[in-house]
């Protein structure tokens, strides 16, 4: 039986690629992976490690294939790849605005977009220091979206960032797996 294709795309929140590649190993068991990674990722050398570090860690998690990171590289991903389904994880606050308002400006923006035309579900594994604040509005614009879904999520640390909030990594699949079938994993607040 052919495994469903399953888009992972990467944002810059470099503090959580450990935990979600960690999250996402059972993924490549289930779905055939296609690796994405927003320029800023794939450019960007961090103490969290270098860009060249995570490519090659999201390859061989997606089975050894070459990463999307262009906007041109991304745009067959909906009219020819056909995706089962997208996962953004981690997404930043950054995409997040830029999901909710339209704009089109990285292979992962890009890769929703493309996605999204052909009514399958768009999953987002968010992360950022002010999802109860300046985020909090693009949420809710997504939260209403079709075929938008979210990975169920709750503050990492209210004491010392009181407006963060990421999303419960270990949920991924379970997200994944409920969007397919149309529906949002709940609880949704951690």
């Amino acid at each position: 039986m052919e495994r469903k294709k399953l888009g992972l795309a990467l944002c810059g929140s470099y503090c959580t690629y450990e935990k979600l590649f960690a999250a996402a190993r059972p993924l490549a068991e289930t779905y055939e992976l296609v690796p994405i990674m927003s320029d800023t990722a794939a450019e960007t050398d961090t103490r969290f490690g270098t860009a060249t570090e995570h490519i090659r860690a999201l390859a061989e998690l997606c089975g050894g294939k070459r990463v999307v990171t262009t906007i041109a590289e991304a745009e067959p991903l909906g009219p020819k790849l056909g995706l089962d389904a997208l996962l953004i994880a981690p997404c930043t606050g950054n995409t997040l605005s830029k999901l909710a308002h339209g704009v089109t400006d990285s292979a992962v923006t890009m890769a929703a977009k493309a996605h999204l035309r052909n009514g399958r579900p768009l999953v987002i594994a968010f992360s950022t220091n002010d999802a109860l604040s300046g985020s909090a509005e693009n949420i809710a614009r997504l939260l209403n979206r079709k075929n938008v879904y979210f990975v169920p999520f709750g503050q990492d640390d209210p004491q010392g960032k009181p407006c963060s909030m990421q999303a419960d990594f270990s949920l991924l699949g379970a997200a994944v797996e409920a969007a397919l079938e149309g529906r949002q994993l709940q609880p949704l607040l951690r």
